[in-house]
């Protein structure tokens, strides 16, 4: 029982304590340049879960056998590995998507939750919870990346998954989207008022 409370826990921690973009701050350059579409924003933090979660399970299982003067170098190598076998996957089967993400599924290489969760938890942590670790943090990650990019499109397009949801008698009306919402500065002012919410929510805690 205690074990599944443990990973339970390890689970739900980054998702809302420990959120990687709105408590740890990181991510976020990708977070302003992948949500202006929801479909790019799933797809990227369906990649990130990915990468994050196989790469941290790896890194776990070697961890007794990693020289600690190369471990950098292994890491770098485990997670280069499977953002490569995304990259691949996602231009053999998602290539107008993977267009629109650019460099930024590449960029997860560099990617400082990544290369934190490996040198924080899968170092020091058994796979199966490293793995869960992965899991969580991806998923506090794409929460963030969904939403952000749920508000933009909405708003800045009128449209979710690229399907117009504004009807059309709203336009006629005088409505009419907003630019702004397409801009990197929106996403950044978003991420901003998420934290605020997230602060008040807590209490500061």
């Amino acid at each position: 029982m205690k074990k599944k409370n443990s990973a339970l826990a390890v689970f739900l921690q980054p998702i809302w304590s420990e959120n990687p973009i709105n408590i740890q701050m990181l991510g976020i350059c990708s977070a302003l340049a992948v949500t202006v579409q929801l479909k790019t924003a799933f797809v990227m933090a369906l990649s990130m879960t990915f990468v994050l979660s196989c790469s941290s399970f790896i890194i776990s299982l070697l961890r007794k056998q990693i020289p600690k003067n190369i471990r950098i170098i292994v890491e770098l190598s485990v997670i280069s590995t499977f953002v490569i076998l995304t990259d691949e996957f996602l231009r053999a089967f998602l290539y107008d998507i993977s267009k629109q993400l650019s460099v930024f599924v590449g960029l997860i290489i560099t990617n400082c939750i990544v290369m934190g969760r490996a040198e924080s938890f899968a170092l020091s942590n058994p796979p199966h919870l490293s793995f869960i670790d992965g899991l969580g943090n991806g998923a506090g990650y794409g929460s963030v990346l969904i939403l952000v990019a749920f508000l933009r499109e909405l708003l800045g397009a009128g449209k979710l998954f690229g399907i117009q949801v504004v009807p059309d008698f709203v336009y006629s009306s005088g409505y009419e989207n907003s630019g702004f919402m397409l801009l990197a500065p929106a996403a950044f002012i978003i991420i901003g008022m998420l934290v605020w919410l997230q602060k008040v929510l807590t209490k500061g805690k």
